[in-house]
């Protein structure tokens, strides 16, 4: 009976053993086969992204060599019939009795061009009375802390928060660090709660206009100060873990040397010049500013117009005055056109038509506080 069984079993293992092996070989063949199909689709993978890759590149290269022709055609068309300019260098020329080329009108709104630079604060200028501040951002959390403010509560708009981290951006870039936004933005409340401490502080010694004149000689009147537009910041160095970083006085720092000879390239002035101040060669508009106190003060007014503040040596108050008598000039660098500016009368109105020219790459027009607005046209 034993043996009998067990004969009958030996079939059966032989049978099992045989499928075991034909499995195996099967499996074997099988994750060849996934092997060989995963890596063919691997390489069509890398071949459909070695050509998606080719493609972009093609598309990134056409679009810079139409990109170059266009501003190529630009700096071409733009200044065929206008006066000759400089090959070399910067050039700056007065358009005054030239008309927009290639013309065209966009209308806009006061409130769409508040705030976009040009507006001027002074003494004599309060900031307009639809002033609006519900566009500015708070300095740190905008730029995720990426940049060093005095606390949470400074503030500015997008526009000149944006042309600030550009120029700390480039100073990093050649290793300066280090730099602290101190101030931003002053509410109208604010301003005059300085404004009357002060006043009531100087109460026992003036009074009458007399105590508001010789208030204004330490406070700007509300309405009246750079830091109630929105567009102005001071500086200073800091850092928390070496304080030798902000012992020294700011002006004399690298820092502030590269700042105050480079800002302009980012759309950003130096607010309140005075004589060897900040730098060497600086000339004296405390007479035009109405500041003769030292601040370490920046304001955005865009590349364009720093630019040309610069090429002119001007504050804002004198080249607001220098386009009332040559409201249309353009800015050449190495003998490319770079930008033109157009200022044009629109008074009180609400709403205008803003003339441009099609020929401009982009354009971005601002209230200048004093009855007009300015265009400039970037190529």
């Amino acid at each position: 009976m034993t043996r009998k069984k067990k004969s009958k079993a030996v079939p059966v293992v032989t049978v099992i053993t045989v499928l075991l092996i034909a499995l195996c070989v099967a499996c074997f063949f099988a994750d060849r086969f996934v092997a060989a199909q995963r890596e063919a689709a691997q390489k069509d993978l890398e071949s459909r992204q070695a050509e998606v890759i080719a493609r972009n590149q093609q598309i990134e290269a056409e679009y810079a060599a139409t990109l170059a022709e266009l501003e190529s055609q630009h700096a071409v068309t733009a200044s065929a019939s206008w006066p000759d300019h400089k090959s070399e260098g910067w050039d700056l020329l007065d358009l005054t009795s030239y008309p927009l080329e290639n013309p065209t009108a966009q209308t806009m709104t006061r409130a769409d061009v508040m705030n976009n630079g040009m507006l001027l604060v002074n003494e004599w200028h309060s900031r307009p009375d639809d002033f609006d501040e519900s566009a500015l951002v708070g300095l740190g959390n905008y730029f995720d802390w990426k940049i060093q403010v005095q606390d949470a509560s400074v503030q500015l708009f997008p526009n000149a928060a944006t042309a600030l981290k550009e120029a700390l951006d480039a100073a990093r870039a050649e290793d300066l660090t280090h730099f602290l936004v101190s101030e931003g933005y002053r509410s109208w409340e604010a301003q005059n709660t300085l404004f009357t401490n002060r006043m009531e502080a100087l109460s026992s010694r003036y009074n009458g206009d007399q105590l508001v004149e010789r208030t204004k000689r330490d406070v700007n009147y509300p309405g009246t100060s750079e830091f109630n537009s929105g567009l102005s910041f001071t500086l200073r160095l800091y850092d928390k873990t070496d304080p030798e970083v902000g012992s020294a006085k700011y002006s004399s720092t690298t820092q502030a040397k590269w700042m105050n000879e480079n800002c302009w390239k980012y759309g950003l002035i130096f607010r309140f010049p005075q004589a060897g101040w900040p730098l060497d060669t600086t000339q004296d508009k405390s007479f035009k500013t109405g500041v003769s106190v030292k601040l370490n003060l920046y304001r955005f007014v865009g590349r364009g117009n720093a630019a040309a503040m610069h090429y002119l040596d001007d504050c804002l108050e004198e080249y607001i005055e220098y386009l009332e008598e040559h409201p249309h000039i353009a800015l050449f660098e190495d003998g490319v056109l770079k930008y033109e500016i157009y200022r044009q009368i629109v008074g009180d109105s609400t709403s205008f038509d803003v003339q441009l020219t099609r020929n401009a790459r982009s354009w971005s027009t601002s209230l200048d506080n004093m009855g007009a607005i300015i265009t400039v046209f970037e190529y």
